[in-house]
């Protein structure tokens, strides 16, 4: 079961995902995948959502947006209501007509999701012919400016060129004017600097605070890099194979984490004041669906697990000294 929201809370979320349980079908079997994920996004607030590979971080994102191919995926359980529409009940029809418009996605490879048989241009300009009615002069006028606003140089020259003529670093800014293109109240970025070098996801970074603080629009920050987290986020939740295991303001996750999890990856930052030292590392890998054991997933990798662990699932519970701050583990450092 997911952790009590406070009333305070749920009011005040712009997203609130409850117990969101996600199967693919494999072989005649529906192997859980996401398991009881609950969280919420409150207005103008950027929440991360971290873990490692496998963890099931782009699954719940596109699961809340139903973009996944089913089959083999099937929503088996949960809600999401987004400003009190149900993203999860509501027709396909109205959900097109919410997605691009009131939520925005950057997804985690443009050049995938940027169609290669069509200018940049034409794509941007149709965004808005589609949710905003405009006509194609006006719509070109809007995305001109957008394309300034995202730092993109000679937005003119680039409306005429295709996805494969331009940078990685370019086609992400393409894909956040996108994304913003109609002002949405939530922007769901997946992994928005990965293969990006260092300079470019600088900025990129920069870019979306500076659109959150403009429009003030929830943002989910998808990512495996803590160090995009304490940059970008207010809010973190931490999931590791399929289920969240710990969520917190972030200063006080990176302060005093509770899950052995959180800590080993919090352990696993580079440090400058130690830049010799070998990284400490996480033994083992995130058991794969359809192979998780009984009790706690973390358990095989876990240095504190008991047999408790071993055999009993903790349910995600709020610390009593800080009620914003959840975990699911057994033996919690103190």
């Amino acid at each position: 079961m997911a952790a009590p929201v406070p009333a305070a809370q749920e009011e005040s979320a712009l997203l609130a995902v409850r117990d969101l349980c996600v199967n693919f079908r494999h072989d005649r079997q529906d192997i859980p995948v996401v398991e009881n994920v609950s969280f919420e996004i409150r207005r103008g607030e950027i929440l991360g959502l971290v873990g490692e590979s496998g963890c099931g971080k782009s699954v719940t994102s596109m699961s809340l947006l139903r973009l996944l191919a089913s089959p083999p995926a099937q929503i088996a359980s949960g809600e999401a209501l987004f400003d009190g529409v149900d993203l999860l009940a509501v027709s396909e029809r109205r959900l097109r007509e919410l997605r691009g418009d009131r939520i925005g996605v950057i997804f985690q490879e443009p050049m995938t999701s940027l169609n290669p048989l069509y200018t940049v241009g034409y794509q941007l300009v149709e965004t808005l012919r589609l949710h905003r009615k405009m006509n194609r002069l006006d719509a070109l006028t809007v995305v001109v400016d957008m394309l300034r606003q995202v730092g993109i140089t000679a937005p003119d020259r680039r409306l005429n060129q295709y996805p494969h003529e331009l940078s990685g670093g370019i086609r992400q800014r393409v894909m956040i004017a996108m994304a913003l293109l109609c002002g949405p109240d939530l922007l769901v970025a997946d992994e928005p600097t990965t293969a990006l070098d260092v300079t470019i996801q600088a900025q990129i970074l920069d870019l979306l605070r500076d659109m959150n603080e403009r429009l003030g629009a929830g943002i989910l920050m998808i990512t495996h890099d803590l160090g995009v987290v304490a940059e970008t986020c207010q809010r973190v939740v931490v999931m590791y194979a399929g289920r969240v295991v710990e969520q917190a303001p972030v200063k006080a996750l990176f302060d005093r984490p509770r899950h052995p999890y959180t800590q080993g990856l919090l352990s696993s930052i580079p440090r400058l004041d130690s830049p010799r030292e070998p990284l400490p590392t996480i033994p083992g890998t995130v058991p794969p669906p359809g192979q998780r054991p009984k009790g706690c997933y973390f358990a095989g990798r876990c240095p504190r697990a008991t047999e408790r662990c071993r055999e009993q699932t903790p349910e995600l519970a709020p610390d009593a000294a800080d009620p914003e701050h959840s975990f699911a583990c057994w033996n919690p450092s103190s």
